[in-house]
Formats: C-alpha cells, sequence, structure tokens
C-alpha cells in the first residue's frame, strides 16, 4: 500500500486548519516535515487536494472527496491502538451549545470521565452556528445541539424535549401577572441571546414575528449574563428552563406566563453521517441518554441527577 496513516493525519489537519503550520504544531512535528508528507501524498497520486493561493491552502473537490474517508480511517486507527492498549476508549471531541454546555453537558462528560478515567475527553461549547461548523468540518465527533441544523451532511437524533421561558425581576411590574398579553409584551425592553443560537432564532421565529419591532436591549452571549442584567432590572428575558430552574428556585427571576406563544424544542445529538461513530461516542451518547432520560409516563425533560 502507497498511502500512510500518517499523510492520512497530516492532510486532515491541513484541510481542517487551511495552514500547514498550525496543522503541524497539533500534530507535534515541524513545519518542513508536515509540508513533505502533503507533497509526498499528492506526488505519489497526481493528485493535487488544495488548491495553493499564495500562501493559503484551500481543499479542492478531490481533496473534499479524500477528507471524510480519511476522518474515518483515522478514527478506526485509533479504536485499533485503544483496543491493543487494553481496551480503553479512544479520543473524544464533544461540542455542545451554550445552554447545553453550561447546564448538562458538563455533568455528562465529568461523569464519563468518572468511568473512563484514561479517555481524551474535550468538551467545546458554543453557539449552535460554530458547532454545527464544526461538525461539518470534522473538528467534532458529536455534537449536543438546542436548535434544528438544516444540513444534508448531518444527521440529527432528537434527545429531550426543552422549552423556552419568558421571565423577569421578582419586582418588575409582569411579575404578579397571571399571564402577559402581547401589548404588554411589546412594550418591554429585552434581553436576549446573539444571532447564531439556537434560542435566538426561536425566539426569533415565534415572539418575534408575533411582535414586530421589540425593543431589544441587549443581545449577550451567555444565558448567566442575561440572568444577571434581567434580575438588576433592565429589561425581560426569554432562555431555556433548563437554565433558569436553579433561579426560580430561589425566587431571583420569576416566570411571565405566556400561553399565546408554543416555545417548545428539542435538544438534537448531531454529528456528520460520513464520520465513523467509535465505541468513545457511542459510550458517551449511551451516558447522555441514562443521565438525562425522561421520566416515566412524561415527555418533558428531567434532570435526575441535578439537585
Amino acid at each position: 500500500m502507497k498511502i500512510t496513516l500518517r499523510q492520512l493525519e497530516v492532510f486532515a489537519a491541513i484541510a481542517r486548519s487551511e495552514n500547514v503550520s498550525r496543522a503541524a504544531e497539533t500534530l507535534s512535528m515541524s513545519q518542513s516535515a508536515a509540508s513533505s508528507a502533503l507533497v509526498e501524498l499528492e506526488r505519489q497520486f497526481d493528485c493535487p487536494l488544495f488548491d495553493r493561493i499564495g500562501k493559503s491552502l484551500h481543499l479542492n473537490a478531490t481533496g473534499r472527496g479524500l477528507l471524510p474517508q480519511a476522518e474515518e480511517l483515522l478514527a478506526r486507527g485509533s479504536d485499533i491502538e485503544s483496543y491493543l492498549a487494553g481496551g480503553t476508549l479512544g479520543p473524544l471531541a464533544v461540542g455542545a451549545t451554550l445552554t447545553i454546555g453550561n447546564y448538562l453537558a458538563t455533568l455528562i462528560v465529568a461523569e464519563h470521565l468518572q468511568r473512563h478515567p484514561a479517555s481524551r475527553t474535550r468538551l467545546h461549547v458554543a453557539n449552535t452556528h460554530s458547532i454545527v461548523e464544526q461538525l461539518l468540518r470534522f473538528e467534532l465527533d458529536i455534537g449536543l445541539i438546542e436548535g434544528e441544523a438544516n444540513n444534508p451532511d448531518l444527521l440529527l437524533e432528537p434527545w429531550l424535549n426543552d422549552e423556552l421561558v419568558v421571565f423577569c425581576a421578582p419586582q418588575h411590574a409582569l411579575a404578579k401577572r397571571k399571564a402577559a398579553d402581547n401589548d404588554s409584551l411589546r412594550q418591554q425592553k429585552w434581553i436576549v441571546r446573539e444571532q447564531g443560537s439556537g434560542t435566538r432564532a426561536l425566539f426569533d421565529r415565534i415572539i418575534g414575528q408575533a411582535l414586530p419591532g421589540l425593543d431589544i436591549q441587549l443581545e449577550l452571549e451567555h444565558t448567566e449574563a442575561i440572568k444577571r442584567a434581567v434580575e438588576s432590572g433592565l429589561g425581560i428575558g426569554c432562555l431555556s428552563r433548563l437554565s433558569l430552574r436553579e433561579a426560580f428556585r430561589r425566587g431571583s427571576l420569576v416566570e411571565i406566563a405566556t400561553p399565546q406563544f408554543k416555545l417548545g424544542r428539542r435538544f438534537y445529538f448531531a454529528r456528520h453521517r460520513q464520520r465513523h461513530v467509535s465505541p468513545a461516542t457511542r459510550a458517551f451518547l449511551a451516558l447522555c441518554r441514562e443521565m438525562s432520560g425522561p421520566a416515566e409516563g412524561t415527555d418533558t425533560l428531567q434532570l435526575p441527577f441535578i439537585a
């Protein structure tokens, strides 16, 4: 066989970063060695894999076709190494959107490492758009996302049901009402998530369309920042019930009932359809279902492992 796993590893690293220096650093090798490995791979088959524009490298059509095959072969090679090393699970790269990452995924990853202490596990937390982009670049094995991703290269599996909740500070005028009508909501200042998040996409689709011209006071990337701003009286917010459980329990925030809006949604497992499902990925998915499965007879989010 002419081709080597090291050549494929170098190719995949360069394809992900589109930069030889960064790829070489990732692989703990010199830039010249990484460049030579790529050149040798292309020379062996007389088949360029990148378009070279100045000092930039961009995958061409052949390279884009090779990348998922190379990633799958490398993943299987990692599984074989783990098996020969005594059954240790291979490396795992998990991506989670901000709500899931901050309130759910960290606990699951911690339990995964407790059960598999030798596992090299990485958790990246970002908004839905960023997680989807990393899945498409084969940088993640699995994504835990809170918004639907309409991309034919991704496979989505429903995981948990969730809902968005409109909320305010206890001293706010809407806190004592049984429900808030559209006119009352239209008059408020809103503090919401940034564009690109699954939470914001659902907010815009349901509340934004029903109440055009809302006064968006602040757009923030982090749910905790939104909660603090609402607690201080700057406006009202709309976030996942998952992120508000503790604040509602303490009484530092109050739910505003909005029965006119259907704000239910789902959390999903997302993965690239051409990505090899490794034993580490299967074990992690099984743990997700075990730790956060809905209680019997219900169809709502249950988190029995959170006090």
